[in-house]
């Protein structure tokens, strides 16, 4: 089976690093405008060594950002097709107990796994629906299945909401042609964040982990951008509200 992706017009968010990174490289490769998003402009500028068409430092909480930014690239390349909502993460908080957590903790979590999902989706949206075909996939996690190795209440809550709002997304769209999926990684060394999260288990915690994954390895990027790749394409047309576990068979 040959994914092409030539000529389709895609936009990944939280490209800057990781996953986001290697999925823009991965989609590139096989053909298609890639624009790559995120805060990090540093990073960005490597996303577009990796063969990213475009790149744009955008706050995904900024409502009207988004739109402008989404506006842009469909008018440049004549639509949107594919939109990878990979942006999210635990920005540097760590487990506390369920009392200590602030307001600002807890709402900064949704802003970034959600609220920017969200934002980006109504923004393709109108695209999609009038050329009668779209691919939306949600970089989730197997927080947003279960609790969280990170102990982190907002982090799993929000991850929760994303697979929310997929299932709820591909009952909307879904009849216009547009599939909405998502993607839960298990643990995935692919940025200082969860190079630091795995070094804080230490040799034992590591090991126990290792340990509970079927294939006895943790993953790499590649194997999360694979499973995007698939469904992005049209072999995954009739696919749709559905939460991909790649985590070696942890779950």
């Amino acid at each position: 089976m040959k994914l092409d992706f030539t000529k389709k017009r895609a936009v990944v968010t939280g490209a800057a690093q990781g996953i986001g990174r290697q999925i823009v490289q991965s989609l590139a490769a096989e053909g298609a405008d890639v624009w790559a998003l995120d805060l990090d402009e540093a990073g960005l500028r490597i996303a577009a060594e990796s063969g990213a068409r475009a790149t744009r430092t955008l706050d995904l909480a900024d409502r009207a950002a988004v739109a402008r930014v989404m506006e842009e690239m469909a008018g440049s390349l004549g639509g949107i097709d594919i939109l990878v909502n990979c942006a999210g993460g635990v920005r540097g908080q760590v487990a506390k107990p369920v009392e200590e957590v602030s307001e600002q903790d807890w709402l900064v979590l949704f802003e970034a796994n959600v609220h920017g999902a969200f934002y980006c989706s109504q923004s393709v949206a109108p695209h999609m629906k009038r050329q009668k075909f779209g691919r939306i996939v949600n970089i989730s996690s197997g927080a947003g299945l279960r609790p969280s190795l990170t102990g982190i209440q907002a982090y799993t809550a929000s991850k929760h909401a994303l697979v929310g709002l997929t299932k709820q997304l591909s009952f909307e769209l879904g009849p216009h042609g547009v599939t909405v999926n998502s993607v839960a990684p298990g643990f995935v060394l692919s940025n200082p964040a969860t190079q630091r999260q795995w070094e804080s288990y230490g040799p034992e915690g590591q090991a126990r982990l290792v340990e509970s994954i079927h294939t006895r390895r943790l993953g790499h990027p590649e194997d999360i951008a694979n499973t995007v790749l698939f469904l992005a394409s049209d072999a995954a047309s009739w696919v749709s509200g559905q939460i991909i576990s790649v985590d070696g068979g942890r779950s």
